[in-house]
């Protein structure tokens, strides 16, 4: 019999109890969600999720509202405290939303095809034949599409992939060549780039993949695989020591020209004999 499944809670209790403070502390000063919003300029909507508890706060809002209410650093201080681990609030986080939610994504992969352009046959394959694991990934590639379910413009993709994921064989040759067609395809589109990253000599990439998520008030999120466990942090120590790999990683980069031109070769030489990609 295969292990439970675990599910991460729905609701934050950190996060509840940072915006109900924050919530009290306004209305006794009888300040609106909209003076808040103008003064950190973050969307009002946005105000409202983090006085919710559906939104994590930044520690530059918290300070900047802070100061507003004067509030005397109980903001700052609340929010500290439930940073003792030096993780902003919540220490989980649930990456499909964050995802969903970016503004962009920067993803490096040193041996497969991320996820978000993966093929269905792809995705199958390197998830061992699980189909509802395969469809649910297939799904999440809907925010990538123009516009987006709800209206709203979907997130500028950044795809730096190590050489090797596209030679790392995943099913059939059919399957490989299919995935790599349809990788050029999307690297064709507006809010999509694909850069292949040349893999000789050593670099900081090679630690592992990992993706970083921009959302609408321009804090980050990264998202880092590990031998046990995907890390969802925005720990600025941790943001630090990914945005000098991406330095890194982006100085041995090609050209999305020259990448595309890459793959083709790749696929030229390795899959089936025909191709099809333009």
């Amino acid at each position: 019999m295969s292990p439970r499944r675990q599910r991460r809670p729905s609701e934050s209790p950190a996060l509840i109890a940072f915006g109900r403070q924050m919530r009290r502390i306004r209305e006794a000063q009888a300040v609106k969600q909209e003076t808040i919003a103008h003064i950190t300029q973050v969307s009002g909507p946005q105000v409202s999720k983090i006085e919710n508890g559906k939104k994590r706060a930044t520690r530059s809002f918290v300070e900047i509202v802070d100061d507003h209410l004067a509030a005397d650093g109980a903001l700052i201080n609340l929010w500290e405290d439930l940073n003792k681990d030096g993780h902003p609030v919540p220490i989980w986080f649930d990456w499909p939303k964050i995802e969903a939610d970016a503004t962009m994504l920067i993803t490096y992969q040193h041996s497969v095809i991320p996820g978000l352009v993966q093929t269905p046959a792809y995705a199958l394959a390197i998830l061992h034949g699980s189909q509802e694991a395969a469809d649910a990934r297939i799904a999440r590639q809907e925010i990538l599409k123009d516009p987006k379910e709800d209206g709203s413009t979907p997130p500028i993709y950044v795809i730096l992939l190590d050489e090797q994921a596209l030679c790392r064989q995943v099913g059939a040759p059919e399957t490989m060549k299919e995935q790599l067609e349809h990788l050029v395809t999307v690297g064709m589109l507006p809010n999509i780039t694909v850069q292949v990253v040349l893999g000789s000599g050593e670099h900081d990439g090679n630690m592992g993949a990992f993706v970083v998520a921009t959302m609408e008030d321009r804090s980050e999120v990264a998202y880092i695989e590990t031998a046990v466990r995907p890390l969802t942090t925005d720990d600025p120590a941790d943001l630090s020591v990914v945005a000098r790999t991406l330095v890194t990683l982006r100085s041995r980069a090609l050209t999305e020209d020259m990448s595309r031109e890459y793959i083709r070769k790749v696929v030229q030489e390795n899959g089936p004999e025909e191709s099809h990609m333009a």
